[in-house]
C-alpha cells in the first residue's frame, strides 16, 4: 500500500500482525475467562471442557506472536522505544492537558508505554501461573494455591486494561488507522506525537 503525501509511515507489517495476532489471541482468553468464571454464562453456552480448551491453548500462544515478531527490525525498535521512559514521558503524566505535555512526545507517549508494559507483565504472570494451574504435578499445593490466586486477580485486572484500551482505540480513528494499514496523517502525528513526526519529515526529506 502506497503512503499518502499527507501521511506518515507508522507501523510495520510486521508489527501489525503482532499486534492483531496477540489482540485476538486476548480476547479469547478474556471471553473464555468470563465464560469459566459466571454461571450464568457457562450454562447459556455449555461444554466447559471445551470453553476451558481453547482458553488454556490460546494462552499458552499468547508469547509466540511477541517472540516471532523480534525478526522484525522495526518491532524491535519500537519495543526499545516503549522500554525507555523520558522526561517528557513525565510531563506527559503531571500534565492535566496531554497535548500541552506532548510537544517532546516520541512515537509512544507515557500513556502507551505503561499499558505496553502492564500488558507484558500481565501476560507473563498470566502464563507462567497458568501453567502451573495446567500441569499441578510440577509443583506443591501450596504454589498452585497461590498461582490460582494470583492468576484470577490479574485476570481481572488485565481485562479491565484491555477494555480502558479499547474504549480509548476506538476513540481515535487515526491511530486505529495506523494500525490497520500502517499510516497516520501528518496532522494527527503532529498533534499527538509531535517530536516522532518531525523526525520522520526529516527522514523523508533526506531521503
Amino acid at each position: 500500500m502506497m503512503t499518502r503525501p499527507a501521511d506518515l509511515h507508522r507501523f510495520a507489517r510486521a508489527e501489525r500482525w503482532v499486534h492483531w495476532l496477540i489482540a485476538v489471541l486476548v480476547l479469547i482468553c478474556v471471553a473464555t475467562a468470563a465464560i469459566l468464571y459466571n454461571g450464568s454464562l457457562a450454562v447459556l453456552v455449555g461444554n466447559r471442557h471445551a470453553v476451558e480448551i481453547v482458553h488454556v491453548y490460546s494462552g499458552f500462544a499468547l508469547p509466540v506472536p511477541l517472540v516471532l515478531g523480534l525478526a522484525s527490525r522495526a518491532y524491535r525498535a519500537d519495543l526499545s522505544r516503549l522500554n525507555r521512559f523520558t522526561r517528557a514521558d513525565w510531563l506527559w503524566f503531571r500534565s492535566k492537558t496531554r497535548r500541552l505535555a506532548g510537544m517532546d512526545v516520541g512515537k509512544f507517549n507515557a500513556g502507551q508505554k505503561l499499558n505496553a508494559a502492564l500488558s507484558a507483565g500481565s501476560i507473563l504472570v498470566l502464563f507462567g501461573t497458568g501453567t502451573i494451574m495446567f500441569f499441578p504435578d510440577w509443583t506443591r499445593l501450596a504454589w498452585r494455591t497461590g498461582a490460582t490466586l494470583m492468576h484470577d486477580w490479574f485476570a481481572l485486572a488485565f481485562g479491565i486494561l484491555v477494555v480502558g484500551h479499547l474504549m480509548y482505540a476506538l476513540r481515535d480513528r487515526e491511530a486505529m488507522r495506523g494500525m490497520l494499514t500502517g499510516d497516520v496523517a501528518k496532522t494527527w502525528a503532529a498533534d499527538e506525537h509531535e517530536l516522532w513526526a518531525a523526525q520522520q519529515e526529516t527522514t523523508d526529506e533526506s531521503s
